[in-house]
């Protein structure tokens, strides 16, 4: 964190953050409202407004061996859905998130939201070429599990017995014809009601919490 900006409201709210920000030699400016509301995109701004560092790290420095749970996700476009997929493995213990080919930044604003702090909690990078996105991947010794709702595989018929990177794509279109093909194995989730679909946030929970959940109990 560079500086932080707080209205006078905000700072009567939140003593111990700025006792923190102090504690931490980081600059604090007080601003008026007028200025909060300048400086935020949201309708009703909290009143604290950080400068912060860019949080996504180079590749070679989050896909490595170790990793034993790594989400990707490819061309989403959606900064919501992006950060609550972000949000979801924070929860599961990711180690890392991969925003693949024209996925958003993840430091929109409403990704960061959606987020809800998790964005710097996993190691977040970037990484604009797919399939090497995917041989990344792979040679940091994680199989690749493309998310797919007319595969043949269910979910619950995989074997989650050495680290795994799931890779979901684009809310309208899924995962490209090449994605699928480059993965280790496409992977859907059954369904049991009427329901034609799943939000990619909700599939992308059920897909990393499972595979959390497994990897758990085999240990």
């Amino acid at each position: 964190m560079h500086e932080l900006f707080v209205t006078e409201r905000a700072a009567g709210q939140h003593e111990r953050l700025l006792a923190t920000a102090h504690e931490a030699g980081v600059p604090v400016s007080p601003i008026s409202d007028r200025a909060a509301e300048g400086l935020s995109e949201t309708v009703t701004p909290q009143g604290i407004v950080a400068v912060c560092a860019l949080v996504d790290r180079p590749q070679e420095t989050v896909l490595k061996p170790g990793a034993k749970l790594v989400v990707v996700l490819v061309d989403v476009a959606d900064p919501g859905n992006a950060g609550t997929v972000i949000r979801v493995a924070d929860a599961a213990g990711a180690d890392a998130v991969v925003l693949a080919g024209d996925s958003v930044d993840p430091h929109n604003g409403k990704c960061v939201r959606a987020a809800a702090g998790s964005l710097f909690h996993p190691a977040i990078t970037r990484i604009r070429d797919v399939d090497a996105a995917l041989k990344a991947c792979s040679a940091a010794g994680l199989r690749t599990f493309g998310a797919h709702g007319y595969a043949d595989t269910e979910l619950d018929q995989v074997t989650f017995d050495q680290p795994v990177a799931w890779v979901f794509g684009n809310e309208a279109h899924g995962l490209p014809g090449t994605v699928l093909d480059a993965v280790d194995l496409a992977v859907r989730i059954p369904m049991y009601g009427r329901a034609e679909s799943l939000n990619l946030a909700t599939a992308a929970a059920i897909c990393v919490y499972t595979n959390a959940m497994a990897s758990r109990t085999a240990r």
